[in-house]
């Protein structure tokens, strides 16, 4: 019984769940004993939200899993919206990290960060590429992935300017170069979200692609 048998695969999505909450909840605790507002701010971060819905995702994919062999539409749907954004997070987190060190801002990563934005996203890619059962994921997702971060944007500017606060600092205009800055770098994290989302929906339709050229697909269970 190779790893992608929908048993298997679906004690596998679980898992990833389960790790996911524990990253999560160490996390929290870990923000909350800096002694600083960012950990009262938790819930502010973009990648703990994205998270938070790839955890559910995931736990309902999981027993789906057990109970049926081909993924709904709608679970699709889900799964590609969920991945896209933790995926998104990962490599933008990755370049703000970078980029901090550039500016000699200090930005500490525990081991529960590296789980949220590296590795947990690079498994569920893996996930999505090889599980069987997995339906073409329709196009539309794509901007259903990018609503999310532009309302994101707009409560969080709109969140900052009350109390000072802003859980990146490329949002903060005091801590950039001014106006310019800003919008390239938010217009290219939003560049990141299309380029993912758009990705992950051609991996998905690999397998049916496959298909016109005369290349039978995986095996299923009827």
């Amino acid at each position: 019984m190779s790893w992608w048998h929908p048993a298997v695969t679906g004690s596998l999505r679980l898992a990833t769940a389960a790790t996911c909450v524990v990253a999560l909840i160490h996390r929290l605790f870990w923000g909350l004993s800096s002694n600083t507002i960012a950990g009262e701010n938790f819930f502010a971060y973009l990648t703990i939200e994205s998270n938070i819905f790839f955890v559910v995702v995931w736990t309902i994919s999981a027993f789906d899993a057990f109970h049926r062999q081909t993924d709904p539409r709608w679970l699709v749907m889900l799964r590609t919206v969920a991945l896209s954004w933790t995926t998104t997070a990962g490599i933008v987190f990755a370049f703000l990290v970078w980029q901090a060190g550039e500016r000699a801002i200090r930005i500490d990563v525990p081991w529960s960060d590296q789980l949220l934005h590296f590795f947990l996203p690079a498994f569920a890619i893996v996930d999505w590429a090889f599980a069987a059962g997995r339906r073409p994921a329709p196009w539309r997702v794509v901007p259903i992935v990018l609503a999310y971060p532009l309302v994101w944007a707009a409560v969080t500017m709109w969140r900052g300017t009350l109390i000072g606060w802003y859980p990146y600092y490329f949002l903060d205009l005091r801590q950039i170069s001014g106006p310019l800055e800003f919008v390239l770098t938010g217009g290219a994290a939003l560049g990141v979200f299309a380029v993912v989302s758009v990705a992950l929906v051609l991996i998905s339709r690999r397998r049916y692609a496959r298909r016109g050229m005369g290349v039978s697909p995986s095996p299923r269970r009827p």
